[in-house]
């Protein structure tokens, strides 16, 4: 198989129904569509911003992207594939980006945005592939570790030093309490096994160039047994509630504001929904960085967010990357973060006085994204992904003994051609 895949069979010549339609420009300003996720209608406000600063540069439209980002990830693609020229500006799930820059489909990062200086370290790997910087980071994202601080001083554990998944376990079953973690068989699921081995040391994808057919994981090895102990633990006791097979971030969520909740990783938009849905939580909330698989390892918290890339058959490539530098000064990504609740992925926009005070925990973000780990970076993502949920769902079944090798045989079969999705 050609280390440059093809991304959707056909994609050149196929495209999908009912496709975001470009926007017109006007005889004298060039328009700028910018492709954005779902939000709160924070980046078509920066849009607008871009565009008042732009003084008859330039005018950015923004054309809303499918919610879920397998969704996104093919709707690009598949336009990309076709050289659609209406792809100005981009907001890209990490995961998805090798797989868009492997066959040249970004247009390359000027550089005048190559600067990385105070953006955190997890935001530049994960806009970065093969070395080369082909995307810029908007706004980044992680999880935390948020407990109720009534439950740890009563297990009389220290929240100011580092603690381990066995030690919220722990005190989850001695108080007959409940772990909010996210066991659906969906990116979640990857987002937490990622996290746990590289928590122990690992990695899923020891060797990201190599051709499928001489890739080799990281599964079958301590790390990858420490991380599926963790998770058929947390699955086979039911401290993840009868409803771990299907939650995700929200229900998760829900579980920690229970009765029962205890300890939950999840991503900083649980701060504010808390604020309006259990005022009486908050009181009780506290935070920490993502729990240690080893006492003596520091964590490698799960590393999200959105990053900004420019498609290569763009008409407006130069004026799109203006737009970009705009869109992602630190001013405008704290107000972001303030509005909308996406951490930037500027340090400097941490030290806004707004953050600050909304965020609380702003420091506690900031440095689990300098210590963050990103997913597998590879231009087969997809099929990492997948390959993991099908093989650790659900989280009771998964077992340290034989998860971790049925995963890789699993997975290496399917890069082969061996073995279908």
């Amino acid at each position: 198989m050609p280390r440059v895949r093809r991304i959707v069979a056909g994609a050149g010549a196929v495209v999908l129904a009912g496709t975001l339609g470009a926007c017109s420009a006007s005889d004298d300003v060039p328009v700028l569509t910018w492709y954005i996720n779902p939000d709160d209608g924070g980046q078509a406000e920066i849009a607008a911003s871009c565009t008042e600063a732009a003084d008859g540069a330039y005018q950015i439209e923004t054309s809303l992207l499918p919610r879920d980002a397998a969704s996104q990830r093919e709707q690009l693609a598949r336009r990309l594939a076709a050289s659609d020229r209406s792809l100005d500006i981009m907001s890209l799930d990490p995961p998805f980006i090798p797989e868009l820059a492997e066959p040249g489909f970004l247009a390359p990062v000027p550089d005048d945005l190559q600067n990385t200086e105070g953006v955190v370290q997890g935001a530049v790997e994960s806009a970065s592939w093969d070395g080369e910087l082909v995307t810029v980071p908007f706004w980044a994202n992680t999880q935390l570790l948020w407990y109720r601080t009534s439950v740890a001083e009563a297990a009389g554990l220290d929240m100011t030093q580092p603690v381990t998944w066995d030690q919220i376990i722990q005190v989850a079953e001695d108080q007959d309490k409940q772990l909010g973690v996210q066991g659906a068989l969906a990116e979640s699921m990857t987002v937490w096994i990622n996290a746990l081995v590289a928590s122990a040391g690992g990695e899923i994808l020891e060797d990201p160039d190599a051709r499928p057919d001489e890739m080799r994981l990281g599964l079958d090895t301590d790390a990858g047994r420490a991380a599926a102990d963790i998770i058929g633990r947390i699955g086979s006791s039911g401290l993840g509630g009868s409803g771990l097979p299907t939650a995700d971030e929200n229900a998760s969520m829900n579980l920690f504001q229970g009765e029962n909740g205890s300890f939950m990783v999840n991503w900083p938009f649980v701060y504010p929904a808390m604020q309006g849905a259990a005022p009486e939580v908050v009181e009780d909330l506290g935070w920490a960085v993502y729990p240690r698989v080893d006492a003596e390892t520091p964590a490698a918290p799960p590393v999200g967010g959105i990053n900004l890339g420019v498609g290569a058959y763009s008409e407006h490539t130069d004026l799109a990357w203006q737009a970009v530098a705009c869109i992602v000064s630190p001013e405008n990504q704290a107000q972001y973060f303030v509005t909308n609740g996406n951490p930037p992925s500027n340090t400097a926009a941490y030290d806004d006085p707004e953050v600050q005070e909304k965020f609380p925990m702003a420091d506690t973000i900031r440095e689990s994204l300098d210590l963050g780990a990103p997913r597998p970076q590879t231009p087969y993502y997809n099929e990492i992904s997948i390959g993991l949920q099908r093989t650790w769902h659900p989280p009771n079944a998964v077992n340290p003994d034989t998860t971790p090798q049925t995963s890789t045989d699993f997975i290496l079969a399917v890069l082969r051609g061996e073995r279908l999705l």
